[in-house]
């Protein structure tokens, strides 16, 4: 009798942090990396944060909370859905978890049986089908191309759609490609959901605040107002405050759906960190000024690499409208050998020889549901940046 469990069998380890312990092994060793694999802003979290965290400390509230989050921080969470999105929820409607990735596979664990089909546009976030998996669904993939901006339309959704569809999980802006769906582009979506009262929405709102020019964030209850009922809103505090490791996140949705979730968690991790969700709770009462501030500094990243990248041949780099991640094709490189002579077949191979001969760690684009094209988290210092994409540059310049 085999001692691993089957289902652990349908899943691979997370490939971007694979990546990520990649560049650290070899930076250890002494190599000279330039890791941009991490989905992680190199910013300090708030002063008034790590403020109310060690008041919190000093306080004493360090004990065990309810399963689900403590009063305060749901109360912050409901003020912020009517603030942001012009969402109405009550605590009862409301979740907190240990980061955004336990919010989703609580979710999923708690609604998917066998045969249950969950709708995933590609590119997607890397967890997103293996949690599926791990909970006993079946992931279905709609590819939104680059040629349109990394999106799906509203056709492809309904292509996808069957009897046995339970979830379409909604991702914008996207983690990898930092895609953005307008209004306009999102209702077309929830037009077609409208006509499919079987499928519910999880919308993964993590990079809501992290948008640039003149893009205007929305979400899909808001949008269509009569989705609300099967609509689990999902979001946290890592990126847009710098709390990555403080592993907060937080949903609202039906409280059926909400109590589920809560039994799941109770029998798994129990509540989240006592300290980080009061630090969570000044993080979306407090100020939020530095977070247009911030958004600067990206805005001008994202140029730079945009603007770099867009000078390989070969290499087409869409411009995101939000994230902090760029994900360029390279459909123009397969075929070429690198300097090392490597010869470009996939994506993978392109990853791999990049880090190889130029110290370069980004994620291949497979990793994310859709090739040939790879992953740049642009969430660090604008010198290490541009060294990166001069590297880049090189690299490429060098196939033949």
């Amino acid at each position: 009798m085999p001692f691993l469990s089957d289902t652990l069998a349908r899943v691979k380890p997370s490939p971007t942090i694979a990546v990520s312990n990649l560049a650290a092994d070899l930076k250890a060793q002494g190599k000279d990396v330039i890791g941009l694999g991490a989905g992680e802003p190199d910013f300090d979290t708030p002063q008034n944060i790590k403020d109310a965290a060690i008041a919190a400390i000093v306080a004493g509230k360090t004990k065990y909370t309810a399963v689900d989050g403590i009063p305060e921080l749901k109360k912050a969470i409901c003020a912020k859905f009517k603030r942001d999105n012009d969402l109405d929820y009550t605590p009862a409607q409301v979740t907190v978890g240990t980061g955004g990735k336990q919010i989703l596979y609580n979710a999923l664990m708690a609604t998917l049986n066998p045969g249950d089909e969950v709708i995933i546009p590609a590119p997607y976030w890397v967890s997103y089908p293996d949690m599926v998996l791990l909970a006993g669904g079946t992931p279905v993939f709609v590819e939104g191309p680059s040629q349109n901006g990394y999106k799906i339309t509203p056709e492809d959704l309904e292509a996808a759609i069957t009897p046995n569809t339970k979830w379409f999980i909604f991702n914008s802006p996207s983690n990898p490609t930092g895609a953005g769906y307008t209004a306009a582009e999102l209702k077309g979506l929830t037009d077609v959901l409208m006509r499919h009262p079987h499928v519910w929405v999880m919308t993964d709102d993590m990079y809501e605040h992290l948008v640039y020019d003149d893009y205007e964030f929305a979400t899909p209850a808001q949008v269509e107002p009569r989705l609300y009922d099967r609509t689990l809103t999902c979001n946290g505090v890592s990126k847009a405050y710098a709390m990555t490791g403080w592993r907060i996140g937080y949903a609202a949705g039906p409280v059926e759906l909400i109590k589920a979730m809560g039994k799941v968690q109770s029998q798994s991790t129990s509540n989240p960190c006592s300290v980080s969700q009061w630090a969570a709770v000044e993080a979306l009462n407090g100020p939020q000024d530095y977070i247009a501030t911030n958004n600067e500094m990206f805005k001008r990243r994202r140029d730079l690499v945009v603007s770099m990248l867009s000078e390989i041949e070969g290499m087409d780099c869409p411009v995101p409208e939000g994230a902090f991640y760029v994900y360029p094709s390279i459909a123009g490189l397969i075929g070429k050998t690198t300097a090392a002579g490597t010869l470009i077949d996939t994506d993978e191979t392109f990853a791999k020889a990049l880090l190889e001969e130029t110290g370069v760690a980004v994620v291949f684009g497979g990793a994310f549901g859709l090739s040939p094209a790879f992953r740049i988290s642009y969430a660090t210092a604008d010198e290490t940046l541009r060294e990166a994409c001069t590297r880049i540059q090189r690299f490429c310049a060098a196939l033949t």
